[in-house]
């Protein structure tokens, strides 16, 4: 028998009362705040379990990420057809492979995602995140991609020199002519979004061109000789708002009397610079880039490249044999300086690491100066970036695409 004395009260008969055994009484509210505590502190240990787990994981990550290696594992490789007779550049998360009969898109995987043959004499690529653009130096093609394919074709009415492609696919190039050399803006349609012409005599030879990653804006880096020596100037041209009452759409330039700038580029969409025998130079401002930062280089340049937060540059110190790794933020300041012997072709950015290879050698830094590999692979690297995963790669070279992991 039960008797309720209250809403949430009970007194229950117990099974021994004959024998003069007393009521129980039984509190569900207690029950029930007892069982939300028991959930509770189950909840809190699995918390703390999980984030225990997951403190340990990032520290082995980090440990892992800071040794030093000196040998590397291939794990997986992916056969390519005449692979060593391609040139290779990485893209989207793959890499491109191109050579005179026509170029190709490969997955991380190693599966070839489109292919589209061309006859192209003198190929050379320009490469984004989101486009990349072939040209045939000296000719009059140019094509356009995405990861995906084949977004535009081009034809030029005169031989190509340099070209530079947005985001968008929008190419800007120069075009060799005997007088004035062109520099022409293209759609992917092949549509010609702006013509403009350089005095030699005047401005300058065009250099290198850049474009920024809307396509708005035009860096060209001019080289000129005059009775004072050689001098260099950085131009900008805005083809928006900014720049449709300037002249030519001339929206900045600047003079480097001294200087040989080499090589210009956008590192993102209000950061640009160029880069000379002497110095670096830094551009801020999305619609009337302004000078924001010059830094003196001392040293023989021997390879320029960046990121969207970076730049290096290799250079070979003078009167000895060591060379210099420098790596500079976007503000001109240097935050990486490391010295090496030897010598490396090619160097890189890419997945937030510095990548220099020559042939078979290889060393790879972090942002933070971390040497994390110091050694050769197994051919000579054709491309190299990381993969997915602590301490993977991607190799191209003449066995295809190897995957790779840095050991011991």
């Amino acid at each position: 028998m039960v008797h309720q004395k209250n809403k949430n009260l009970y007194v229950v008969r117990d099974g021994n009362y004959m024998r003069g055994e007393p009521y129980r009484e039984v509190d569900l509210r207690g029950t029930e705040g007892e069982l939300r505590q028991q959930k509770t502190r189950f909840l809190k240990k699995v918390f703390i379990g999980a984030a225990i787990a997951a403190v340990i994981t990032a520290a082995a990550s980090v440990f892992l990420y800071l040794q030093a290696y000196t040998r590397v594992r291939v794990t997986d490789t992916y056969k390519v057809g005449n692979a060593a007779d391609n040139n290779y550049e990485e893209f989207a998360g793959g890499v491109l492979k191109f050579s005179r009969d026509g170029i190709a898109y490969l997955d991380s995987g190693g599966k070839e995602q489109w292919n589209l043959p061309y006859q192209i004499k003198n190929p050379f690529l320009d490469v984004n995140s989101q486009s990349a653009a072939v040209a045939d130096k000296g000719g009059n093609n140019i094509m356009i991609f995405q990861k995906d394919g084949l977004k535009g074709e081009i034809k030029t009415t005169l031989p190509i020199e340099k070209i530079a492609v947005s985001e968008q696919g929008i190419v800007a190039a120069v075009l060799k002519n005997e007088s004035v050399p062109q520099i022409i803006c293209y759609d992917t349609a092949g549509n010609v979004l702006v013509e403009h012409k350089s005095s030699v005599i005047g401005i300058g030879y065009p250099i290198d061109i850049a474009i920024s990653p809307d396509g708005e804006v035009m860096q060209i880096v001019y080289l000129s000789v005059d009775s004072g020596g050689m001098a260099s100037r950085v131009c900008y041209y805005n083809f928006g708002e900014a720049g449709a009452e300037k002249i030519d759409h001339q929206v900045t330039e600047k003079e480097y009397k001294g200087s040989v700038m080499g090589t210009g580029f956008f590192v993102n969409e209000t950061v640009s610079a160029a880069v000379g025998d002497n110095c670096l130079t830094i551009f801020k401002g999305k619609e009337e880039p302004k000078e924001t930062a010059t830094v003196e280089i001392k040293g023989e340049i021997q390879s320029v490249f960046h990121s969207s937060k970076y730049i290096g540059i290799l250079l070979k110190t003078e009167g000895t044999s060591r060379h210099e790794l420098q790596l500079y933020n976007t503000s001109g300041k240097k935050v990486l300086s490391r010295g090496f012997g030897g010598t490396y072709k090619s160097a890189k950015i890419s997945g937030g690491q510095i990548i220099l290879y020559d042939g078979k050698k290889c060393s790879i830094y972090t942002r933070f100066g971390v040497h994390r590999f110091e050694g050769e692979m197994n051919n000579n690297i054709l491309e190299i970036f990381p993969a997915f995963g602590i301490n993977k790669y991607i190799v191209m070279d003449a066995n295809g695409m190897e995957n790779i992991r840095l050991i011991k």
